[in-house]
């Protein structure tokens, strides 16, 4: 029987599953091994009807640069009970399985950790390797590395905001856009700074303060309030949705926004979107200013995780597909791939990356790095001293829509 190799994709879709998985399976089928690919994530691994099926050259060569992922996905999280009792050996065993990869975001690293020491300590010979995805571009990579799908998500979302600001220009009003980055704020600075936003808001910046919906609604005032004084009734303001996420649950609910909430009480933010709920609370501020501002809302998310990969993804997916067969025939397991500048594929060790909780720590944007400061200090605006004055004109206290009194930076 011939040696073979196991995909399987978990969490959610990034630009680029496609290329990784197909490219793996080109480069191993032309060293001789049979490819699987598993459907439904994880979940396949510990479940006896497991559906599977052969990537052959044809199957990969149609699906290499496609948007989303032919192999199905799943957010299944096995429990340690599922590891004793239900972990489908006989997969492995039957087909005579040399190496699992796996392709996924924190949640399927932390998952393929897992999976790695089991299979260690069982003492079963199965090699391990994962291929880090995420369009939030938070996994700590080494040298500022991004994740594979995000510069494909950040190109599509750059292209709604630019045309949600051109809306904006030619309508003369204000368009309130929320974009995908539960943990950081990478692909909201990147479409800010990409479509030269006058305002992007993300978890970073409240690093020296407490983060708050009036805090939030403040600096897109500042924004509009500074463009007024410039004599533009326009712009976009893009907000990361982790800015909401980090929001203590009564500050939301004092809002009034429409929300359900959870058996725990917690607002169940996942179920509606950030951009409109945004625009509804901006506009009741409006009101209670007597500012007359027209605002539209557009949510950036998940129509930029199953669109055709850029060549940027398609040559780095091929890289890090390519990395895994050189540090499988290197014996490296339990570990995620990670291919630098140069193109040279190195090993994180899982183990390494990991908090006492067994969870990989996000990378979040350096707000004190010269991408982060520069974009706020040159293509943002807002209120400062020298617009107190005029800016009296729409606010009675101009000194606390201070971009920087507000941050306290």
């Amino acid at each position: 029987m011939k040696d073979s190799i196991i995909i399987l994709c978990g969490g959610g879709p990034a630009p680029g599953m496609n290329t990784v998985v197909c490219s793996v399976a080109k480069t191993f089928l032309s060293k001789g091994y049979r490819v699987i690919g598993l459907h439904g994530g994880y979940s396949g691994l510990f479940k006896k009807d497991a559906r599977y099926e052969d990537i052959d050259f044809y199957k990969a060569d149609a699906y290499f640069n496609r948007g989303g992922s032919y192999l199905q996905m799943s957010r299944f999280k096995p429990t340690d009970e599922d590891f004793e009792k239900n972990f489908n050996l006989s997969l492995f065993q039957d087909n005579n399985i040399k190496l699992l990869v796996t392709v996924g975001g924190d949640d399927t690293a932390s998952t393929a950790n897992r999976i790695a020491k089991f299979l260690a300590a069982k003492h079963y010979p199965i090699q391990n390797i994962h291929v880090p995805k995420t369009i939030d571009n938070d996994l700590p990579l080494p040298d500022n590395a991004p994740t594979f799908g995000f510069n494909s998500a950040k190109d599509e979302g750059a292209h709604v905001a630019r045309t949600a600001y051109e809306d904006a220009r030619t309508s003369g009003n204000w368009l309130l856009i929320s974009a995908m980055g539960r943990s950081a704020g990478h692909l909201a600075l990147g479409i800010g700074e990409a479509t030269h936003c006058p305002m992007t808001i993300i978890p970073e910046m409240f690093n020296k303060t407490e983060i708050s919906f009036d805090k939030i609604i403040k600096l897109a005032l500042s924004t509009i309030i500074k463009r007024k004084i410039m004599g533009i009734d326009y712009g976009t303001v893009v907000v990361a949705e982790g800015v909401f996420h980090d929001l203590k649950a009564e500050d939301i609910r004092a809002t009034g926004a429409n929300l359900t909430y959870d058996e725990h009480g917690h607002p169940e933010l996942g179920k509606i979107s950030k951009a409109v709920m945004f625009n509804e609370i901006l506009d009741k501020e409006f009101k209670k200013l007597g500012m007359k501002v027209k605002t539209r809302p557009v949510e950036i998310g998940y129509d930029v995780r199953c669109q055709d990969p850029i060549a940027y993804d398609l040559t780095y997916c091929s890289e890090l597909a390519m990395g895994v067969y050189e540090l499988f025939s290197r014996s490296e397991t339990g570990c995620m791939v990670f291919v630098d500048c140069n193109g040279t594929a190195k090993p994180l060790y899982l183990k390494d990356l990991q908090q006492a909780d067994g969870k990989i720590p996000p990378r979040r944007v350096n707000i004190e790095g010269g991408t982060s400061q520069n974009y706020y200090k040159h293509i943002c605006h807002y209120i400062t001293p020298a617009d107190y004055e005029a800016a009296k004109k729409y606010v009675p206290n101009p000194e606390e829509y201070d971009f920087v009194k507000i941050l306290g930076w």
